[in-house]
């Protein structure tokens, strides 16, 4: 889902206020050197005076003007960069510090969104998620074998395994995850545990149950007339999507097709997806069709959970 108009305004007016803070320290920074370094603000003086000096000559015709222009003002600046260091300032002191010096906080780079822009506008949606305060609970540090044994706990533990080769190898090797097996053994929590090891590390990530997931691509899948819903949707755009709970949503012909054409276009754009279901590999192929279930077999690699419900045995010996 793309950001409402007002999310838009308020990121756009973060990013103003920002590239206004960092030119106005740099402003700073500049009267504290014409104060303190004698000779810089008549080097400074004498660029704009030389650049309306040149221009004039150019405008009379000098054909020379333009280039004897460059090679004075490049002397100056050396000059002036020279002043610097020798009096202790590096050699960048007065170029203004950007939140993000890619985009130099305009949000974009040649009319493209700026991986900081694409960030931003994740975070408003991971909020929408409703999963960040689970994520602050959640991490492969924490996570306990206590609960399993024996094939179960050899499950676990490969699962686990992969989940960090996963975030190891992420950006570097196109992978799609798919935890399946009985309710309870830690398929949604190994999910989240990848998800906040790659929002520290800044990728963009969202995370929603297969369901809430649905009723996003219904809203826009046209956002207005003759508008793709691909279109800058952080769904098909964000670095990786999670999907929770898969088979939990109503499944109908919109959602067989929905869920389709959001895999189908993650793929071609080899953006990872992973995948959380308590249905058996049987119960997916049976519930969305051999397309869906030749695209899971294909591209994911497999992850088994199985044994007792976990959250029910921490309850049971909690209550002990």
């Amino acid at each position: 889902m793309s950001l409402s108009n007002t999310q838009y305004d308020n990121i756009r007016r973060e990013y103003d206020n920002d590239r206004m803070e960092a030119q106005m320290k740099a402003s700073a920074r500049k009267e504290e050197i014409f104060a303190k370094v004698a000779g810089y603000k008549e080097l400074d003086d004498m660029t704009a005076n030389l650049s309306l000096e040149y221009t004039k000559k150019a405008l009379g015709g000098d054909k020379s003007a333009l280039s004897a222009l460059k090679n004075r003002l490049k002397e100056i600046n050396d000059k002036k960069t020279a002043l610097l260091v020798s009096n202790g300032y590096g050699a960048d002191y007065l170029l203004p510090v950007y939140k993000c010096p890619d985009c130099k906080d305009t949000g974009y780079i040649n009319g493209i969104k700026c991986h900081c822009f694409k960030l931003k506008e994740t975070e408003i949606l991971y909020d929408q998620s409703g999963i960040r305060s689970e994520l602050n609970t959640t991490s492969f540090d924490r996570l306990l074998e206590e609960y399993y044994s024996g094939e179960d706990l050899e499950h676990f533990r490969e699962s686990k395994q992969k989940s960090l080769n996963f975030v190891n190898n992420f950006g570097s090797d196109y992978q799609n995850l798919l935890f399946y097996g009985t309710v309870g053994t830690g398929k949604s929590m190994l999910s989240s545990c990848i998800a906040g090891d790659l929002l520290r590390r800044g990728h963009s990530v969202l995370y929603f149950s297969s369901s809430a997931l649905i009723d996003r691509l219904a809203k826009s899948t046209f956002e207005r007339s003759g508008v793709s819903s691909t279109d800058n949707n952080p769904i098909y755009e964000c670095e990786l999507l999670i999907i929770d709970d898969l088979g939990t949503e109503m499944t109908n012909s919109f959602t067989v097709a929905a869920l389709f054409a959001l895999l189908n276009e993650r793929f071609l754009r080899k953006k990872p997806v992973i995948i959380s279901t308590n249905l058996s590999l049987e119960e997916l192929q049976a519930r969305y069709t051999d397309r869906i279930f030749s695209r899971l077999t294909g591209n994911f690699t497999f992850c088994r959970l199985s044994g007792a419900d976990i959250r029910i045995a921490r309850k049971f010996a909690g209550s002990v």
